[in-house]
């Protein structure tokens, strides 16, 4: 690998692990980048940052391009500050908060299909062992997968998102956000206009407020799968920027 490039780190969101990011993973790697996709906890906001900041702490050196999807827009924007070098952010179909923001204060009254009043009409919800009290775990129902998280995915793609998702602990959306590692350091970021989870009105307004530079593209919630060239495009103009 060379020496010369940042190391991109990729960290996956809700109802997803690392392979999500396998389109884009593959071509980075092809064109010389070294590449880490650590897995997100996906059980609290501080506790989900506090890992990757550590992770990035140890297994980074040098400059790192920092990337989210989704609720792991909410875990760079509080990790980004907190461990290794790194020089840039890449907001993916991404939650982008400021502090004090929490996942469902963000999407409260934007449309998003799965801000309803009650979430079991669109989650299948069951507890873990050692949860807080009242935390349980949330997993996508197959209808949900289909029309609003994946609907440009071939339908085999949609139903092995709906055997393999790995679901994220109700605490996590509730968990307020900290100091914003988009305040210090510049940020890019990827938004579908499809999107159903985060609504393109929504991602476009927290864009807009990071300083983001914007790119848009005709893809769902899960858009570096479906589109893969538009994040890649992104995470490439970020590795440029840093001198």
């Amino acid at each position: 690998m060379s020496e010369t490039k940042p190391t991109i780190v990729l960290v996956h969101g809700a109802w997803a692990d690392a392979s999500s990011w396998n389109a884009v993973s593959v071509p980075l790697q092809a064109e010389g980048y070294t590449v880490l996709a650590p897995p997100n906890e996906l059980r609290g906001l501080q506790s989900d940052s506090a890992y990757i900041a550590s992770f990035l702490a140890q297994r980074t050196s040098g400059p790192v391009v920092l990337v989210g999807h989704s609720y792991g827009g909410a875990v760079i924007t509080n990790a980004g500050a907190q461990g290794g070098d790194v020089r840039a952010l890449v907001y993916v179909d991404a939650f982008i908060p400021d502090e004090g923001e929490t996942v469902v204060s963000i999407l409260d009254g934007s449309g998003s299909a799965l801000a309803v009043a009650d979430p079991t009409t669109v989650l299948d919800v069951a507890g873990y062992p050692g949860a807080p009290e009242g935390a349980a775990d949330a997993f996508l129902k197959p209808e949900t997968v289909h029309t609003a998280f994946a609907q440009d995915l071939p339908e085999v793609d949609r139903w092995t998102i709906v055997a393999t998702q790995r679901p994220i602990s109700f605490v996590a959306n509730v968990s307020p956000s900290g100091p914003p590692a988009w305040k210090t350091i510049p940020s890019w970021a990827v938004l579908g206009t499809e999107d159903r989870v985060i609504p393109i009105d929504t991602q476009r307004r927290q864009a807009q407020r990071a300083g983001a530079t914007v790119s848009e593209v005709d893809g769902s919630h899960v858009s570096m799968v479906s589109h893969p060239e538009a994040a890649l495009a992104a995470i490439r103009a970020a590795a440029a920027s840093i001198g």
